[in-house]
């Protein structure tokens, strides 16, 4: 695929497919060599639910390969913000990473996803587990008063090999505290985040801090539990696969859209 360099006035020259809307960059920030947010302007027709992921592609070859990427914005922001993970040989973000403001991102018009409150039945605490930029859908729903509206305490955790990877989701968290719609709702979110390979406050696999208790005791609160406890997954495949054995041996059962239940897990993903 051919440089990516496409301004709005270039874009002119670029038939956007059916169902698909061409939106223009407003700023990108890189935290690593990995991982780097953008957000896009939002098309005046555009509806989602917080936590649904569309796909994602750019106008630089005849035939644009489409990736699945979670907004991380909320439903009621003007903007659409996306996470991303940076792979040199990856179809999509080799190219993607390298946008500007300015340039066109086209997206699929048609959103979904699992990760979505529906999904679930009410319940006290909502446990959000992720890894890398498995935390974009949670970025989203952390930021809707309806979260907070169906439980009583979210919990957000975050788990990455590096410290700097963690910035995103610290960033979000302390600004919740000072966002006009959400402010009030600060105190009912705990932000738990872990690192695998460089020394922080917590350290080890959520898997592992399930399974030993340290999450829960660092929490104050009781282990998972299907009358109180609601979960979502989101990260990697063995994450996913790993964190799912562990809630149902704690007695949660999957739900989707079309049979809520007590937890839920997002299987798309970027390259």
């Amino acid at each position: 695929m051919g440089a990516i360099n496409m301004n709005i006035q270039e874009s002119t020259a670029f038939n956007i497919p059916d169902g698909v809307f061409g939106e223009r960059v407003v700023s990108v920030h890189h935290y690593t060599d990995r991982l780097f947010k953008f957000r896009i302007t939002r098309p005046a027709s555009f509806r989602f639910r917080s936590g649904e992921f569309v796909m994602i592609g750019l106008p630089n070859s005849e035939k644009p390969v489409y990736r699945a990427y979670s907004i991380a914005s909320p439903s009621w922001d003007d903007e659409l913000e996306f996470f991303s993970i940076k792979v040199p040989d990856g179809p999509l973000t080799e190219h993607l990473q390298k946008i500007q403001p300015g340039d066109i991102v086209l997206m699929r018009k048609k959103p979904t996803g699992t990760l979505v409150n529906d999904a679930l039945i009410p319940g006290k605490r909502l446990y959000m587990f992720s890894t890398g930029t498995g935390i974009a859908p949670f970025a989203s729903l952390i930021r809707d008063p309806d979260t907070y509206d169906k439980f009583e305490k979210v919990i957000l955790t975050h788990t990455c090999r590096q410290v700097a990877e963690l910035q995103y989701g610290n960033e979000l968290v302390a600004a919740l505290k000072d966002d006009p719609l959400i402010g009030e709702f600060a105190d009912h979110l705990t932000h738990y985040a872990t690192t695998t390979r460089e020394p922080s406050p917590n350290m080890g696999r959520m898997t592992t801090l399930i399974e030993n208790g340290k999450l829960f005791t660092d929490l104050g609160v009781p282990p998972l539990n299907p009358e109180t406890d609601r979960v979502m997954i989101c990260g990697s495949m063995a994450f996913l696969r790993d964190i799912k054995a562990l809630v149902e041996k704690a007695g949660l059962t999957e739900g989707s859209n079309a049979a809520p239940s007590t937890f839920v897990v997002e299987r798309a993903f970027v390259d």
